[in-house]
């Protein structure tokens, strides 16, 4: 029952992750689009209310005309609407189900001692630094560069080469699947501090001022917009990361943090590029495709480096005994694998996790004719991408996993 219940818990943890992160895209990218293609007014009533831009839009049947003004209108209306629960939802439900499915089964899933040898109070620990200790870094780089000259473009560099940092030392401390977890989670909780931080309380400054009939300092319009920015570009960075978990082959290899910090480019030169052409449509410019072009060549240079490589087998593996060495490993057969070794091998290994009682990802391995259905799935995950038994928590051998491979590519039989 406990079980049972622990995975409604995630389903809906899940459900409303995805949900409120959808509202909360939603509402950023149409904003972002929104102040990149305002035109200047021209009408002298929006002019003298101090209406700095304006779009015409059409939508679902309907045209729309929303304006934006330079500092805020004179009067401040009483059904003003704000944007900020789309972002603490999104955040609240994601901790939520890092916690439940990574942070409470830490040395199941975050744990790997071929990477790093810790425990799992101490891979917590460094987890929870990792989100916090980045957004204090990435605070003071943008208040200390933010209002210099071309500050925007030092802020970039800087946070970026922070985020390759925080990408490697991930890889080098975590599982490779939490580590590209946790970056876009750190990612992730930059965003939604910035929204807490920063725009939500800088805007309530402003409608205080207003109210009070004081001038309104610009200081506050001019950093709400940076962290907007900012948030725009770490979007698809931190989806990718999200998404990664169900790609193996992403994180698997020695060098996964290059996989990861490529993908997160890839991601931010998609949105740069989106960006770029709402500006030039508004100015009548040619759209500039140069920054998706290359995102496209970095992704097909990342798919020819991960094609998977067949691995040679040495001579001496292929006339090895039948009976099982003393170290555990697999026997390899001379005149072609037999079942009962595979079957050996997988009840050793993997039915701890993939049995009648304990079905992982739905999958059961515990009778000949699973192992058979199963058999591309445990081809891929425990000889091709090495996956599986996650973190290599059993300990199989690279015998028994040539074992596997040989049985597979000489039929999978199970007789």
């Amino acid at each position: 029952m406990e079980m049972y219940l622990l995975d409604w818990v995630n389903l809906l943890l899940r459900w409303t992750h995805v949900i409120t992160a959808i509202a909360w895209i939603g509402a950023s990218f149409y904003f972002v689009f929104l102040d990149n293609s305002l035109h200047k007014p021209t009408a002298p009533d929006l002019v003298a209310k101090g209406v700095d831009g304006e779009l015409w839009a059409v939508h679902g049947g309907g045209f729309y005309h929303p304006q934006k003004y330079l500092v805020a209108p004179k009067a401040m209306p009483d059904n003003l609407h704000w944007f900020y629960w789309e972002s603490y939802a999104t955040w609240l439900s994601g901790f939520g189900l890092f916690t439940v499915l990574y942070l409470f089964n830490a040395g199941t899933f975050m744990v790997d001692k071929s990477v790093h040898d810790w425990s799992a109070s101490a891979a917590v620990g460094s987890a929870l630094a990792f989100l916090v200790v980045f957004w204090l870094i990435y605070d003071i780089i943008c208040r200390t560069f933010g209002r210099k000259k071309n500050g925007d473009l030092i802020v970039g560099v800087i946070v970026f080469g922070f985020v390759v940092f925080a990408s490697w030392l991930a890889c080098q401390l975590f599982a490779g699947r939490a580590a590209f977890l946790l970056v876009g989670a750190m990612l992730a909780t930059a965003m939604s501090a910035n929204v807490f931080v920063w725009i939500i309380p800088g805007q309530r400054k402003v409608v205080a001022q207003l109210k009070a009939g004081q001038p309104v300092d610009p200081i506050y319009g001019w950093r709400a917009k940076q962290r907007s920015v900012h948030n725009t570009y770490f979007t698809l960075p931190v989806l990718i990361a999200m998404l990664s978990n169900h790609y193996g082959w992403l994180y698997a290899g020695e060098h996964n943090w290059v996989v990861l910090v490529l993908m997160m480019l890839v991601g931010a030169l998609i949105r740069h590029s989106f960006v770029a052409r709402h500006k030039a449509l508004v100015h009548g410019k040619r759209v500039p495709w140069e920054h998706a072009g290359a995102g496209v060549l970095v992704l097909l240079a990342l798919i020819v480096w991960l094609v998977p490589k067949p691995e040679p087998v040495a001579p001496a593996e292929a006339s090895a005994p039948v009976t099982a060495p003393a170290d555990g490993s697999a026997p390899a057969a001379a005149n072609g694998v037999t079942f009962a070794q595979v079957k050996t091998i997988v009840d050793q290994r993997c039915a701890m996790c993939h049995s009648a009682q304990l079905q992982s990802k739905g999958i059961a391995l515990d009778t000949p004719a699973l192992i058979k259905r199963h058999a591309q799935g445990l081809y891929q995950q425990a000889v091709v991408l090495k996956l599986m038994p996650l973190n290599n928590a059993t300990q199989i051998t690279a015998g028994e996993r040539d074992l596997l491979k040989r049985w597979y590519e000489e039929g999978a039989t199970v007789n």
